[in-house]
């Protein structure tokens, strides 16, 4: 049995349960999907200053993921906030969601459409691509048009806001692969196997392609290398 942590934020309670839901839904007769709780509270938008602040907060979870004997770690939230100091923190995979999406939607088509939730979120999504040297796969950005907060009470306004953001992605941007950025919107309001149906492209989600090639890794025995991110006390003198 593969052990998967996933470290999820201090969200209301339904809300948090909702994201539990979701990501124990990628567990099966070999993975083991156990979630670990932070303080930080992304429900309520994070800048990028708060998201620098968070990364300590999420350090000592991927510690206790460890300690609590699992084989690897993701993070809820396509922010990734933690993983590049946290893959120096613990031995066990950190597993980046949105950089696990791009990787898998690499191998699913090669012109990415992006909804995000608000287009004040795309300058910061097309950063981290530039960072992860995947902006050359993508086609265009779109937002649905709602604030992660807003999301639950206007659940049937946002599914039909994002399928127009979509199929416009497809039609006009010749997208073949759609990476709803935000977990709220897809997997915990939308369903990705539903929404690939009604677009007719792969949609790549940030909970279960993170969980799974999490499970992967670790499956496979691999660690991140010490030549790219140095663990404490392994420099040499």
């Amino acid at each position: 049995m593969i052990r998967v942590a996933f470290v999820i934020g201090d969200y209301p309670p339904a809300e948090f349960k909702l994201r539990a839901d979701a990501a124990t839904a990628y567990a099966s007769a070999d993975v083991e999907v156990g979630i670990v709780r932070v303080p930080a509270r992304p429900f309520d938008g994070l800048t990028p200053a708060e998201i620098q602040a968070a990364a300590p907060v999420f350090h000592a979870a991927f510690r206790e993921a460890e300690r609590d004997g699992y084989d690897a770690v993701v993070p809820l939230g396509m922010l990734d906030i933690g993983v590049d100091g946290g893959r120096s923190a613990v031995d066990i995979p950190v597993i980046a969601p949105l950089q696990a999406a791009l990787h898998v939607a690499a191998m699913l088509g090669d012109r990415f459409g992006v909804v995000c939730y608000h287009p004040s979120a795309m300058a910061r999504h097309r950063a981290q691509c530039v960072a992860y040297g995947m902006e050359s796969w993508i086609a265009g950005r779109r937002a649905s048009g709602f604030y992660l907060q807003h999301i639950a009470a206007n659940k049937d306004r946002m599914v039909e806001s994002f399928l127009m953001a979509a199929r416009d992605l497809i039609e006009k941007d010749r997208a073949d692969v759609i990476i709803p950025q935000g977990i709220t919107q897809c997997p915990v309001q939308m369903k990705p196997d539903w929404l690939a149906r009604e677009l007719g492209v792969p949609v790549v989600e940030g909970i279960g392609a993170p969980i799974r090639m999490a499970a992967l890794m670790a499956g496979l025995g691999l660690r991140h290398s010490r030549v790219r991110w140095q663990k404490a006390g392994s420099q040499p003198r």
